[in-house]
């Protein structure tokens, strides 16, 4: 397949250097032509020229016959001062006046080429006029020769049409070597790519040792063979968890509605000892946790496809305070640092903190602690509950999607599984962190995002 590959290119280049040579022969030629005519065709009129000045003499020296030699003509006429033809070769014998276009006015001498004259109908002449000034006026003499074609002589356009084929042959056949003694080392790397794509070795292709374009575009190739392997096995690690995710989210989706099927039909079944107000809680209850896990998704969904945000410059502490300032069970203890200003979205960040604040609340015994402060280049916003805390083991695992502790099934009948996830690509977004770090009691969550200079 490769040979027809570099035979298919090798004959689409060499045809199209050979149409480009024939175009610029083409036009060279026509060029080259116009310029032979025009020579040939002065020439013609001054051998016309030349043999009328005989006749123009005779007019002169009063000595006119009325039948002239034709002399290598294809025809003389003379026309007096009247405009009546007074002398003649045979073949314009009794012709009216030859054309009333020649001469010009104030032009002693014309020549131009005619078509459709009198005796030569369907034929074009050179015409040269000569005027004869004469006391009663003057008297024009007309010389008629053949006009030169377009093609001068077939042997003009003979020559420049074998000059045109050995040119265009001289192209294909270099055009073709060229391109075969180049394009050998793609033959090559083809072959190799034939084998990698059936599987046959690894994803590189051989790099010639020619110091050239190919040269280059194996080593291009290798480079994104290389990216290509790479970008695979993401991709697979992506797809698995896209299957992990999809399979997650059904779960979690029919959870609530096979909770509120079975919530009806026992009702529907019972109607007459059913407290519908009681049935009608225990639904809502479920579509409120739904919800949850729709709204959830629809965030994470916008936080994938890089959904613009509205950042400005904005106090850490002040959002902490304002987050914090909402009623919970648990209580909350803050120790924020004024004009720790960071650039960011504050309805995601605002999400971001409840998120951690609402995990913290699921799993302390009765305290949670936030905690705002300035280090270094970083805001760093700390959430501490004095709950049983996260094994180490499991500190990245709880921010994957759908991921909910065994240990906290049973107490996290609320969450959702994606408040952190949701939390964490936030903080991605807005180019921080968000990190479980080692505590003395309960789980410490921390997230660090640059700061904004004034």
């Amino acid at each position: 397949m490769s040979r027809r590959l570099g035979r298919s290119l090798r004959t689409r280049l060499a045809l199209l250097a050979s149409i480009a040579m024939l175009l610029l022969n083409v036009i060279v030629s026509a060029f080259v032509l116009f310029g032979i005519r025009n020579e040939v065709a002065e020439i013609k009129v001054r051998e016309v020229s030349g043999r009328t000045v005989p006749v123009l003499l005779r007019v002169k020296r009063g000595k006119l016959p009325q039948v002239l030699p034709q002399d290598g003509l294809d025809g003389l006429q003379v026309v007096d001062p009247r405009g009546r033809p007074v002398a003649w070769s045979p073949a314009m014998a009794g012709a009216p006046r030859l054309t009333t276009q020649l001469p010009r006015r104030n032009m002693a001498n014309d020549f131009a080429k005619l078509c459709d004259l009198p005796r030569f109908p369907g034929e074009c002449k050179t015409v040269v006029a000569l005027v004869a000034y004469q006391p009663e006026g003057e008297w024009v003499i007309y010389g008629i020769g053949p006009a030169v074609p377009w093609y001068v002589a077939p042997q003009v356009i003979a020559f420049q049409a074998a000059v045109t084929a050995a040119l265009v042959a001289l192209a294909w056949f270099g055009v073709s070597r060229v391109v075969a003694r180049t394009l050998r080392p793609v033959s090559s790397i083809t072959k190799r790519l034939a084998e990698i794509s059936e599987g046959g070795g690894g994803m590189r292709v051989p790099v010639p040792e020619t110091d050239d374009e190919i040269r280059a575009l194996a080593e291009t190739g290798n480079r994104t063979l290389e990216r290509l392997e790479s970008a695979l096995e993401q991709l697979q690690v992506a797809m698995e968890r896209q299957r992990q995710f999809a399979a997650d989210a059904s779960h979690d989706l029919r959870s609530p509605i096979t909770a509120m099927r079975a919530q009806i039909e026992d009702a529907l079944l019972h109607p007459e000892d059913t407290d519908w107000p009681e049935t009608g809680n225990e639904v809502l209850t479920s579509l409120d946790r739904l919800q949850a896990i729709v709204a959830d998704l629809l965030t994470l969904s916008r936080l994938d496809a890089g959904a613009p945000d509205e950042r400005e410059p904005l106090d850490l502490s002040e959002l902490a305070a304002a987050e914090t300032a909402r009623p919970r069970s648990k209580q909350v203890v803050t120790t924020l640092q004024t004009g720790v200003t960071v650039n960011g979205d504050r309805l995601r960040l605002a999400r971001l903190l409840t998120n951690l604040l609402d995990n913290a609340e699921r799993h302390a015994e009765s305290q949670i602690i936030v905690t705002v402060r300035r280090q270094g280049d970083e805001a760093v916003l700390e959430v501490v509950d004095d709950g049983t805390g996260i094994a180490p083991e499991h500190r990245e695992l709880v921010f994957q999607r759908f991921t909910r502790l065994d240990a906290s099934r049973s107490r996290d009948a609320g969450g959702t599984g994606l408040g952190l996830p949701i939390a964490r690509e936030i903080a991605t977004a807005h180019l921080g962190t968000l990190t479980i770090e080692d505590s003395g009691t309960g789980a410490r969550f921390v997230l660090r995002l640059p700061v904004q200079e004034a």
